[in-house]
């Protein structure tokens, strides 16, 4: 037996596993897609062609719910990846001495996010929430019901954003120091003796080697914010008047509470288009250090 073949006998398992769970369920969503199906008789089907996809194109309530999906995903990564970083130079700073910091900081990692979801909101909630009762301790504001987090609609989407930031902050702050560990110290002595500051060998030096790492975080993280469902879900249910309500809540509810196989289908597939459109360009422009 050749070892080409022997490689290709031990990822044979892996690849039906793969195909079974990931792409018959993918290729029975773009199947979908292209009939009209409700999810109380789906041996129905009558065939629609695009009309599905033009439907969730030119629906008003998708394209809020996406771009509500947009504003959540870049506010919490853009958090994450500031706090994250923080961090990761900090325990690079430290050294070996960081090891029961790193360990303390990757507890939230364990918690699960529908816990991660009601703690958020007990700390959000109304005029009984801690947080709102802290700020006004220390008197940032002069009554705790001065700031509705969860009912107020201009700003309730970033507030159910603070749960998954507080949750996925330590990851973000695990890959980015293994990617500092990584970078050779001879480059940041030789960037030293050459007179740069600290922000310019950060700037110059340590950046540019952390591209593959950056590149890794935006698309995992990234696609994982995107598709954020139960840490919303469990703080407002999308509410008030849907203004929390991101794209994958919208696809539950057209599937379940509307019972639109379909065009959830539809909207489903659009979605993971999108997904992979985007991690192609993050991947092309920030993995790969020649492309400019």
């Amino acid at each position: 037996m050749t070892e080409r073949r022997f490689v290709y006998l031990m990822l044979a398992p892996a690849a039906l596993f793969l195909g079974l769970l990931v792409a018959y369920p993918v290729g029975l969503l773009v199947f979908n897609s292209f009939f009209t199906v409700e999810t109380i008789t789906p041996d129905v089907r009558e065939w629609v062609g695009f009309e599905n996809y033009i439907d969730a194109l030119t629906s008003s309530r998708i394209a809020d719910s996406a771009w509500r999906t947009v504003k959540y995903s870049v506010f919490a990564l853009g958090f994450e990846l500031i706090f994250g970083f923080c961090a990761a130079l900090l325990f690079s700073a430290i050294a070996e001495k960081s090891r029961w910091h790193r360990t303390i900081f990757a507890l939230p990692l364990m918690v699960p996010p529908i816990v991660a979801g009601l703690l958020w909101r007990f700390l959000l909630v109304g005029q009984i929430g801690i947080l709102n009762y802290g700020l006004a301790a220390i008197g940032l504001i002069d009554d705790p019901g001065d700031i509705r987090w969860l009912s107020d609609a201009d700003i309730v989407i970033y507030s159910v954003a603070f749960a998954d930031i507080w949750l996925t902050t330590s990851f973000v702050a695990l890959v980015a120091y293994a990617g500092l560990t990584n970078i050779p110290r001879d480059l940041i002595e030789a960037a030293r003796v050459d007179g740069a500051n600290a922000l310019k060998r950060f700037w110059h030096v340590t950046l540019p080697l952390l591209r593959p790492v950056i590149a890794v975080i935006i698309i995992v993280r990234g696609v994982d914010a995107a598709k954020t469902f139960d840490l919303i879900w469990i703080q407002t249910q999308g509410g008030p008047r849907n203004q929390s309500e991101v794209f994958s809540m919208n696809i539950y509810q057209r599937m379940v509470r509307f019972g639109d196989l379909g065009e959830a289908s539809a909207s489903a597939t659009l979605f993971l288009i999108v997904m992979l459109v985007l991690a192609g360009i993050a991947y092309w422009k920030i993995w790969r250090p020649s492309h400019d």
